[in-house]
Parts: structure tokens; C-alpha cells; sequence
């Protein structure tokens, strides 16, 4: 629990880095619902964090999909995952992917699914190189906008 504002602010400084790629989300005004989010995996033992010399430079946290629907596989679902730009393409966040995947099968998952921004071509490779590839696709338009 001592980790807890650390994860906060790094998953504040990930939604705001997705807004350059066309996210809606708001980093820091979200911070108190995403501390709940937070506390609530760590409880559950749903969140991992990547460490140098005691500095935490990057987290995962998933779950198992618990929707109101009946589905004919259980999904494990990566929710976020961030390392600080300056330790990325050191396998950090690779370790962190594969941690969470594992655990996520030994929760009894059959699949993993994950989220990524269409304009966040580097994410959509790292996935890609992960093995992901899309299932669904998300289309949405303005409401003002030249079709209506």
C-alpha cells in the first residue's frame, strides 16, 4: 500500500501521454477514481511494479473480466501497463507483460485482452510483437460533424 500515490501518478502521466494519440481521458482529474482502482488490485494482488534502486519506473494491473455477460472463454484483461519513457526498450515493460499474463492464467483465464489507442502505433507494435493482434474494433465519430 506504501505504492499506492506512485502508481496513481504514474497512471495520471499515462493517460495524459494518450491524449497526444486521441484519448478523451483525463489524467489528473481522474486521480481519486483511480486511487480506488488502485488500492482495489492491490488488494486483490492485481497490480505489479517494476523497480530500480527502490524508484518505481513502472506498473501493470489486470484482472479477470467479471461482466454481467455469460461468455464461452474467461477473459484475463491487462487494464494498464506503463514504464517510464526513459527505461523503455529494455525489456522492462516485457517483464511486466509476461507477469501479468501468467498470473492472469493461473486466475483461470483462457484469454488475454488488452486495449490499445489506434493512433499509438508504438504500443500496437510492442502488443504485436507480444503476440495480439485486434479482436474488436471501436469506430466513433463527433456529433457535429458533415454525415447527420
Amino acid at each position: 500500500m506504501d505504492d499506492v500515490d506512485t502508481i496513481v501518478d504514474l497512471w495520471v502521466r499515462l493517460a495524459e501521454s494518450q491524449r497526444a494519440h486521441g484519448s478523451h481521458l483525463f489524467g489528473d482529474r481522474n486521480r481519486t477514481a483511480v486511487r480506488e482502482t488502485v488500492v482495489q488490485r492491490i488488494v486483490a494482488e492485481n497490480v505489479r511494479i517494476a523497480r530500480i534502486d527502490q524508484h518505481i519506473i513502472g506498473f501493470v494491473m489486470m484482472t479477470l473480466d467479471s461482466g454481467r455477460y455469460e461468455q464461452d472463454e474467461t477473459r484475463g484483461i491487462i487494464e494498464n501497463i506503463f514504464v517510464e519513457p526513459v527505461h523503455r526498450n529494455q525489456g522492462i515493460g516485457s517483464e511486466l507483460l509476461d507477469t501479468a499474463e501468467e498470473l492472469l492464467r493461473q486466475a483461470g483465464a483462457d484469454i488475454l485482452a488488452l486495449e490499445a489507442m489506434a493512433d499509438n502505433e508504438s504500443a500496437r507494435q510492442f502488443y504485436r510483437a507480444h503476440g495480439y493482434a485486434p479482436h474488436r474494433i471501436e469506430l466513433e465519430k463527433p456529433t457535429e460533424n458533415d454525415t447527420l
